[in-house]
């Protein structure tokens, strides 16, 4: 697969949060992405500029992202690699499930303003796991978070069976 190129700019921020590509635009052939609307993506700001199995790249303002002290929240630092990392797993699934399983970040320094850049990197591309090194990067081009994220690739059927078996079993069980 290729990266494909989509939305430029950067927002100002104070701008509006800005408007995330159609769904499908910017997958592979035949893999669309879900919508966004309502999601934590759409909250955040994230805003995907490349995408592939093997590498996806994506924005996120610091604006609206921050701690009460005005630095970078951690957890949205964390936020934006699992989005970058999972949107490559999916692709890399070709229409099965990736569901994270593990992820970790360091933080190395704090943002305080402008928009952040994410590069997701994939480090194993196999059946069944997908791991990804996603750098996450200041706009003066220094390592703000580097993280690691672990998908599991399942079966769409696998998925949905797991999940009502779980359902039934939860429903059987009598109530204190």
């Amino acid at each position: 697969m290729t990266d494909t190129p989509l939305a430029s700019g950067t927002p100002s921020p104070d701008a509006p949060r800005p408007a995330h590509p159609a769904p499908g635009a910017n997958a592979a052939p035949g893999l669309a992405l879900p919508p966004i609307d309502g999601t934590l993506i759409e909250r955040m700001g994230i805003e995907l500029t490349k995408v592939s199995a093997q590498r996806t790249c994506g924005t996120m303002p610091v604006a609206g992202n921050t701690q009460p002290y005005g630095l970078l929240h951690g957890g949205a630092s964390a936020v934006l690699a699992e989005t970058l990392g999972s949107v490559a797993a999916h692709l890399h699934a070709g229409g099965r499930e990736a569901v994270g399983v593990e992820l970790s970040v360091s933080h190395h320094r704090s943002a305080r303003d402008g928009v952040v850049t994410g590069e997701a990197v994939a480090l194993s591309l196999g059946r069944s796991l997908a791991t990804y090194e996603i750098v996450v990067r200041g706009q003066d081009g220094r390592r703000v978070a580097t993280a690691r994220l672990t998908c599991m690739l399942l079966d769409r059927a696998t998925t949905a069976s797991t999940t009502t078996a779980s359902a039934a079993s939860d429903a059987a069980e009598p109530s204190a």
